[in-house]
């Protein structure tokens, strides 16, 4: 026999994917919930707090629990986060599959974009990422070889910053970034499920350590429909 709270988790998830609580509203408040499910608060936590940690809701404090539209995936603009951080943050488990990791000589335009000589070595990865099943990401990575000597495909598959930042025990510390939307190029074509878009969406980072060394280029290319680019801007006088 199933605990009380589990037959509410899934009869809210049910709601939820059905639209019945719409991406963006509250759901009613725990004593709503209690009174409509005749439980106790008790039950109605574990419940919501399973929907929390399979990204159904984001419990925000001092208002409630808010229906998260899954549909999009909200990468912050000016904040530095690698791509399993925002996976984690909004419960989900994403596949990561990668293409190439290698040790290259860089051609013409990674040596602008990294400002090295043409002798430095430099790490090329090429990766999709897939939700559902869908490759909705396509990660085209380039680090200076001087600042990771090594990196191995199962590193990328799961996280370079957590890598760089454990492991190597250096301190990634901002970055410059440039949104572009473009024609997806045939590459794009191949390694994306692009569903009939004829855009993509762009991110170009040029990322540096806390001693100001830029050490990584990064384009990611993304499906268009199913990212939300965020910011915080204040007013400055």
């Amino acid at each position: 026999m199933q605990n009380k709270y589990m037959i509410i988790y899934q009869e809210m998830v049910k709601q939820i994917e059905q639209e019945a609580y719409k991406p963006n509203q509250f759901l009613p408040s725990e004593n709503e919930l209690t009174a409509v499910y005749s439980t106790s608060r008790e039950t109605i936590r574990k419940a919501l707090t399973l929907l929390a940690q399979n990204g159904y809701i984001q419990k925000i404090r001092g208002k409630g629990s808010l229906v998260i539209d899954r549909s999009k995936f909200d990468f912050p603009v000016s904040g530095l986060v690698s791509f399993k951080e925002v996976a984690e943050k909004i419960g989900q488990k994403p596949e990561t599959l990668v293409h190439s990791c290698e040790l290259i000589k860089p051609p013409a335009d990674i040596c602008r974009q990294l400002k090295i000589k043409p002798s430095e070595q430099v790490w090329q990865i090429s990766r999709t990422r897939s939700f559902s099943g869908n490759r909705i990401i396509f990660d085209k990575d380039f680090l200076v070889a001087k600042y990771v000597p090594l990196i191995t495909a199962e590193i990328a598959k799961d996280s370079i910053y957590a890598y760089i930042e454990q492991q190597l025990g250096l301190t990634i510390s901002f970055a410059k970034k440039e949104i572009i939307v473009e024609e997806p190029t045939e590459e794009d074509r191949s390694l994306l499920d692009l569903d009939g878009f004829h855009n993509i969406v762009v991110i170009k980072n040029h990322v540096y350590l806390d001693d100001a060394s830029l050490f990584q280029y990064t384009e990611s290319r993304h499906r268009p429909d199913k990212f939300r680019f965020v910011d915080f801007a204040r007013r400055s006088r």
